[in-house]
């Protein structure tokens, strides 16, 4: 009898215990206060989400693309692409974003183009309401400052005309039932914008969505003021972006030389500890190639988690730009820090690995801590790096997706975890746009991307290629834009925050390779995430075999300009000096071009000179012939080699055609040779004829 008693008693403790968990779980009132600590609160990010939640996107994607490995899958057709059309109370509403609840828009970016661009009417409509929470102009809600100020809304970069901006609105909105975001607007015509002669809407929108039965205080516009203190709390700790210093943190600091393929170590003892802050300046002679050959390894209770370069780790690639984020900082002087909450229960070993040429010095590496409460959803902190060295983009694209674009992995992963952020550095080799490729996210064997993008800057949070730089905003930069429409070197940041991604199985982060033209760069992302504790064992590791590469710091660091099997491709010759015009390269498969690439100088004016070089490996005397494109825009240039057998080549044609110069006993230096052109006046000088279109030019040794 006493014993059924206790299995009675047992069994109610336990059922208590369910109800008492129940409660626990769906008794957490999400709200716009609740989202907005948590917004400034890097350890909540350590923690798998309770109540859990899914982060999807609705973004203007065009509808093409539709089946992976068909060219429509790469279709860019990427604005006015609306849910659908509505007449609400007798007007017109496109519909960007209708999405049942409990949940929360966490993150818009918008940009605008064609007449009147931004200026339609936004309106946000939660639950049931048939009047809208939120109305205005869309610029004005979501940078204009209509709902808060910077960070939680605002526009990038300064330095950029405001028309060609990023809009991105970081306030959370959350809703009990459902969410419908709709635009108003006399200018838009169709879907796509084809014509160019309309408005033209791109937007991305992330959305969380909860568990059903989840309670979620929907947004009301009052809040704005009631909650204003907290408001201008958290903005204050976005602009700061401080971390809190107690009296129980404790400092550990490394410190020495690193040798040629060795190492620096150190081992951090702490009972459910977690690291706060790590902070590193180092000394090289070749300070670029330190960046990415010096390898940081952190390893939690034994299972490594992080193998990356250590420029790649704090979000600044291998050239230090300034920046200050909410996770990392970048100073002028080289002291990078970082602030991700990187939980361990016994220990955490981090080790400095030198995988360069030359000798590393360490300034001052600081690494503090401080307790930790261990929980069952308490996650691994882990990021992974890979480059894609020279790699091809294919050939000249249109937005039906022609000129064979192709999706770039960032990521791969199998367990449960949360998906925080990620860097991309890169460097350009050629005069045309590099990121017109859309973000492409699967979450738990999504079938279809449950984030599809609009292009590689919209994800970054600017728009049109921009290439001035912003610093500063919190989850959001471009600390170097100079490889967006020239040869040269970008980095973009986009770190998360309530748009963080959790998934419970499979997680898979794609990006489209989607350059405008022909080209070979040097592509280098790297992811950061956490994992729980079981799942560990799945960590992919880091390609690091790259990292000793040289780094890329001039063009024909990955565009050899040396003569091989007596030609030389103008597009892969150097550019030594232009006194005016533009020089680019053009990319086109039906021209009958070598290589499919012509060099291309243009809008300059009389006595312009533009000087190119290339190498060859012996000296020798031969004869040349210079390709050239001829066509209605073609004018007349004079062309020498090594300043000797000036010749004329009058390029105007009719048609477009390929045309041949010769050039009769050269000497060609082994080593650097150079080729000069200098633009004549044409005879009719109503005549715009001002283009010259180098080919190839191929040797005849005698």
């Amino acid at each position: 009898m006493k014993k059924d008693i206790f299995k009675i008693k047992r069994a109610e403790i336990f059922f208590i215990f369910l109800i008492m968990s129940f409660n626990s779980l769906y008794s957490q009132v999400v709200s716009l206060e609740t989202l907005l600590r948590e917004m400034t609160d890097r350890e909540a990010m350590s923690e798998f989400p309770v109540p859990f939640y899914t982060c999807r996107q609705f973004s203007s994607y065009d509808r093409a693309s539709v089946i992976p490995g068909q060219k429509s899958w790469f279709a860019n057709w990427d604005r006015n692409m609306f849910i659908r059309e509505e007449i609400n109370r007798g007007k017109k509403e496109y519909v960007l974003m209708d999405a049942k609840g409990p949940g929360a828009i966490v993150r818009i970016w918008m940009t605008f183009a064609g007449k009147d661009a931004g200026r339609g009417i936004l309106r946000i409509y939660l639950d049931n309401y048939s009047t809208p929470v939120i109305e205005g102009d869309a610029l004005s809600i979501i940078s204009g400052g209509q709902l808060v100020e910077a960070p939680l809304s605002s526009s990038v970069s300064d330095l950029t005309v405001y028309g060609m901006r990023g809009h991105n609105l970081y306030l959370p909105i959350p809703y009990a039932g459902k969410c419908k975001i709709t635009y108003e607007s006399d200018n838009i015509k169709s879907m796509g914008a084809k014509s160019g002669e309309e408005e033209a809407i791109y937007y991305n929108i992330n959305y969380r969505t909860y568990k059903t039965k989840t309670q979620v205080k929907t947004f009301e516009a009052a809040q704005l003021l009631t909650a204003k203190k907290l408001r201008d709390t958290t903005q204050k700790k976005l602009r700061d972006k401080d971390v809190p210093i107690s009296q129980e943190m404790k400092k550990d600091t490394l410190k020495g030389l690193i040798p040629v393929s060795e190492n620096l170590n150190l081992t951090i003892q702490g009972d459910h500890s977690a690291i706060r802050k790590i902070t590193i300046k180092m000394n090289a002679e070749n300070y670029e190639q330190a960046l990415r050959s010096t390898i940081i390894h952190i390893s939690f209770d034994a299972h490594k988690t992080i193998s990356c370069p250590i420029g790649d780790f704090f979000g600044t690639g291998y050239k230090i730009r300034k920046n200050n984020s909410w996770y990392t900082r970048i100073e002028e002087d080289g002291t990078m820090s970082c602030y991700w909450v990187m939980p361990f229960k016994k220990k955490c070993d981090i080790l400095l690995e030198n995988r360069g040429y030359q000798d590393i010095e360490i300034d001052h590496a600081e690494i503090i801590t401080s307790p930790y409460k261990w929980t069952k959803n308490t996650m691994y902190f882990c990021s992974a790096w890979k480059q894609y060295s020279f790699l091809r983009t294919g050939e000249m694209k249109n937005n039906e997706g022609d000129g064979s674009p192709f999706d770039i992995n960032y990521l791969n992963l199998k367990g449960k975890g949360i998906y925080v952020g990620d860097c991309l550095t890169l460097f350009n080799t050629v005069y045309a746009w590099w990121g017109e490729g859309d973000e492409k996210i699967y979450v738990d064997g999504e079938s279809f991307p449950s984030h599809f993008g609009t292009g590689t800057e919209d994800y970054y949070g600017y728009a049109w290629c921009r290439p001035e730089t912003f610093t500063g905003h919190p989850f959001i930069a471009q600390p170097d834009g100079s490889g967006n429409f020239d040869p040269g070197y970008t980095s973009n940041v986009r770190f998360r925050s309530l748009d963080a991604i959790p998934f419970k199985k499979l997680f898979k982060f794609d990006m489209e390779m989607w350059h405008w033209t022909k080209a070979i760069i040097n592509f280098s992302p790297i992811t950061f995430w956490y994992v729980c504790p079981e799942d560990v064992k799945n960590i992919p590791g880091s390609n690091l075999l790259d990292a000793s590469f040289p780094v890329a710091m001039r063009r024909e660091d990955l565009v050899s300009p040396v003569m091989i099997n007596n030609k030389i491709e103008a597009e892969n010759m150097i550019l030594e000096k232009k006194t005016g015009g533009n020089f680019r390269y053009s990319n086109n498969i039906k021209k009958g071009w070598s290589n499919n690439v012509l060099a291309l100088w243009s809008d300059m004016e009389p006595a312009d000179s533009l000087s190119l070089s290339f190498i060859s490996n012996e000296k020798m005397k031969s004869d040349i012939v210079i390709k050239f494109s001829k066509g209605p825009r073609y004018g007349t240039f004079k062309v020498s080699v090594n300043k000797q057998n000036y010749v004329v080549i009058e390029s105007f044609n009719e048609q477009d055609t390929i045309g041949e110069q010769r050039l009769k006993d050269l000497d060609i230096n082994r080593g650097k040779n150079f080729l000069h052109i200098e633009y004549l006046k044409h005879e009719n000088k109503n005549e715009n004829k001002n283009q010259f279109g180098i080919d190839c030019i191929e040797f005849f040794n005698h």
